[in-house]
């Protein structure tokens, strides 16, 4: 039986590749005004994700490893949320800045979309690995849980690659859409966080208790 810590880590690596998939096909989006939709963009656009990504997963990696907890679990969703936001408020400016200084738009884009999407990917690409830090307690299922894991997060980036082309592109602005990615993961952050400081005092309660009984 999932635990409702546990079921929160899902649900919240659910939210990150739903957020992540988002975000890089809004990127097209945002790039094509300057630099076009032709297939190096994509290309651009994708050896950004996969590389930041790459660099999350060995940071998150790493990081999981010295005292993992929901609080800091939760901090990297939050960190995350605020590195999304210069999408919102100054893209345009850097995609001119980026469009009148670098005339090949295979470079251009390759360097807008490092400028936009670089820092804030590998935040979201920290959130698998250190998920699996936090779930796995039995070395011996510690395959089934990164399994179990990955493909919750693989799902989810499946789903929100359909839900943000088919549906959210059709209701909201560009702007919107990553804005309201920016607010789910910092809300999402926050719950992490909050559901730490429970499971603390019930956990310190119960000793409490423990001790007193003895």
């Amino acid at each position: 039986m999932i635990s409702k810590t546990n079921a929160l880590i899902y649900f919240l690596a659910f939210s990150s590749g739903f957020s992540i998939m988002g975000i890089e096909l809004l990127g097209g989006r945002i790039l094509a005004p300057f630099f076009g939709s032709s297939v190096h963009i994509w290309g651009s656009i994708i050896t950004v994700f996969m590389l930041s990504l790459s660099f999350g997963y060995l940071i998150g990696g790493k990081l999981s490893t010295k005292n993992a907890s929901l609080t800091r679990y939760g901090l990297i969703f939050i960190f995350a949320s605020i590195t999304v936001l210069p999408i919102v408020f100054f893209s345009q400016e850097l995609m001119e800045l980026i469009f009148t200084h670098v005339e090949d738009s295979r470079y251009g884009s390759l360097l807008a979309s490092m400028v936009l999407f670089f820092i804030p990917t590998i935040i979201l690409g920290m959130i698998s690995p250190y998920s699996v830090r936090l779930l796995v307690t039995d070395s011996e299922k510690s395959g089934q849980v990164a399994g179990i894991l990955y493909f919750v997060s693989t799902l989810g980036s499946a789903l929100g690659t359909i839900i943000t082309s088919f549906y959210m592109v059709l209701a909201f602005n560009v702007n919107d859409i990553i804005l309201g990615f920016s607010l789910t993961l910092g809300l999402l952050g926050l719950l992490a966080i909050a559901l730490h400081k429970t499971v603390f005092k019930m956990h310190m309660k119960t000793t409490a208790n423990t001790a007193t009984s003895n």
